[in-house]
């Protein structure tokens, strides 16, 4: 196996460093800097960053699928984690950033390639000095509900 190291410069969150977590979203949907590489492993896009929310939608694939037929719940959860964590962001200024503490979702609906295109919505519970908390929904076209995730994060410096 080929293990492929990426140059510090060439990390999008090293490139966005020095921006605030708004303009560095802003400076990823004019292309200025490249999609975190999670996000185009797992095929995920966003829709919508502004402050205090972010949404992200995939289409179910199979290579999401787990054993048992349905888009494996690591895949959820890192959608879910993935708004959570932008939603934070849009709040933070330049040097600032964060990490998840705690990650909990709840399934309430198998996703399968049936389910359509998927959109994780978070938002913003509370925002404090050093940890935030904040939520997300996975929800089809029709706003039913197939997961729900809260985070913690705590906040750092750079």
């Amino acid at each position: 196996m080929r293990n492929e190291a990426l140059a510090k410069e060439q990390i999008p969150s090293a490139i966005g460093e020095p921006l605030s977590g708004l303009d560095y979203f802003k400076a990823i949907a004019e292309g200025e800097i490249p999609y975190p590489p999670l996000l185009e492993t797992l095929h995920f896009r966003a829709v919508s960053i502004q402050e205090r929310e972010a949404i992200f939608e995939f289409q179910p694939q199979v290579f999401h699928y787990n054993s048992i037929g349905t888009v494996h719940g690591g895949v959820v959860s890192a959608l879910l984690d993935t708004a959570m964590g932008a939603t934070l962001h849009t709040m933070l200024p330049a040097h600032l950033s964060y990490t998840t503490l705690e990650l909990k979702t709840n399934f309430l609906k198998a996703v399968t390639l049936e389910s359509g295109v998927l959109r994780a919505v978070g938002k913003i519970i509370h925002k404090g000095k050093t940890t935030s908390f904040i939520q997300a929904q996975l929800l089809n076209k029709q706003g039913e509900v197939f997961a729900h995730g809260v985070g913690t994060c705590l906040i750092i410096n750079l």
